[in-house]
């Protein structure tokens, strides 16, 4: 046990358990989030359409903020960017608590939304920055854990607090988020790569839309959105087929809750179950296991069944997370980190907002059936997918390696004699 514990947790630079620390702490006062539609339309007394805009809000600021924050993070710096995010979400959090009014809490909802999310692609680029290709399995497979284990403490906790007094939701959780930008303003050092100096009268190219105009990056990020549509199904339509079965809210909450069980136990046997493979590989896999599971909920009708649902798929979700991680830290090349992980942000954003609107739309007009099988269906292209887009991302990979992440450069005219000293790289 001390042995596999080792080799689970050990070698790890300092800096990323600092980052993990932060994770942590974070999650466990992410209180607000979980609660907010109860908040909104209970003790606040709004409507349900209200709290729904008030959510939709929160989302569209997240989309922005992935962004924008990505940007940020290759021009500005990693550690710049996440102090801002985080004290600027503490400040708001408190602000949301405080405020009354309808247009008020949409408006610190929208910025909470964007701030809060502007600070994950400036961590997720960090934690490449600082951990070594070799490592980045077991770095994300421990993240994803302390992820999962915040959240469902957080959850219990949010339920004591908010018995109590509605603002202590706002309180704790404003205060976790303090706790973590202390952590980060005093012991995290900035891990920007600096951009290759290039000679006189050429310069290095990039971007934004080098990032969507990278071919192997966006057709990943295509296949990705399918598994993740079909992931999300899990927090829409699975509660409706629930209950439609007879089965109480309480009944699904037990059910679903194995799935943060699971990862808790679970999670960190997975880098040595998969270090050795073949990331597409992996993924074709997991994408397989996931579709397994949400295919069989077509014939689920008791809550043990249900349950066994959740067993395969969550299965798969492990294989999955800390693999896609992995993946698109090694096709982000050094200077345009914050940027792909801004757009691989952004696309679980997409697929968190497709995943009612498409689930349900099958699940009304062609049943059940039709949507658990279909589900099935999606994973089933997605493995190939990865399987058939593979060998391309590893071609990638070992470019960039190879490379260093390079610039491509190009002659200017003669008028301009140097380059811009924070330009991004080109990436074909």
């Amino acid at each position: 046990m001390r042995g596999w514990f080792r080799s689970a947790t050990g070698g790890l630079p300092r800096q990323f358990w600092f980052l993990w620390t932060g994770t942590l702490i974070n999650r466990l006062g992410s209180f607000v989030v979980i609660f907010l539609a109860i908040y909104l339309t209970g003790a606040r007394g709004f409507s349900q359409s209200q709290a729904g805009l008030v959510i939709g809000l929160y989302g569209v600021g997240g989309a922005i903020g992935t962004t924008v924050g990505g940007v940020l993070a290759d021009r500005w710096g990693r550690r710049p960017t996440m102090l801002i995010a985080q004290f600027g979400g503490a400040t708001l959090m408190l602000a949301l608590g405080f405020a009354h009014s309808f247009p008020q809490i949409i408006a610190n909802t929208f910025l909470l939304g964007l701030l809060t999310e502007a600070a994950r692609p400036a961590f997720q680029a960090m934690m490449i920055d600082v951990v070594g290709t070799a490592d980045r399995v077991r770095a994300y497979s421990l993240n994803y854990w302390a992820i999962n284990l915040g959240f469902a403490l957080s959850a219990v906790g949010a339920g004591l607090a908010a018995k109590a007094d509605y603002f202590l939701l706002f309180a704790i959780d404003a205060g976790t988020t303090l706790i973590t930008a202390v952590m980060s303003l005093i012991f995290l050092a900035e891990t920007k790569p600096k951009v290759p100096l290039v000679s006189k009268g050429q310069k290095v190219k990039g971007g934004l839309g080098t990032v969507v105009r990278d071919r192997t990056f966006m057709m990943y990020v295509v296949i990705s959105l399918g598994g993740i549509v079909v992931m999300m199904q899990h927090m829409s339509t699975l509660p409706i087929t629930m209950t439609a079965d007879g089965l109480s809210a309480a009944t699904y909450g037990g059910v679903i809750a194995v799935n943060g069980v699971l990862i808790v136990l679970g999670q960190l046997f997975v880098p040595k179950l998969i270090g050795n493979h073949d990331p597409a590989r992996v993924l074709a896999v997991a994408a397989l296991i996931v579709g397994a599971g949400f295919g069989l909920v077509a014939f689920a009708h008791a809550a043990w069944f249900f349950a066994l649902t959740v067993v395969i798929w969550t299965l798969g979700e492990m294989l999955q997370a800390p693999s896609n991680a992995a993946t698109v830290a090694a096709l982000s090349p050094p200077q345009l980190r914050g940027r792909y992980q801004g757009l691989n942000s952004l696309n679980w954003s997409a697929g968190t907002a497709l995943a009612p609107i498409l689930g349900g739309l099958t699940q009304q007009h062609l049943g059940d059936a039709a949507l658990w099988l279909g589900c099935f269906g999606v994973c089933a292209l997605v493995s190939v997918g990865h399987l058939v887009t593979g060998p391309a991302r590893a071609r990638r990979v070992a470019h960039l390696e190879t490379a260093h992440a390079e610039p491509i450069i190009e002659p200017l005219p003669p008028a301009v004699t140097e380059p811009a000293a924070d330009a991004p790289v080109h990436v074909n």
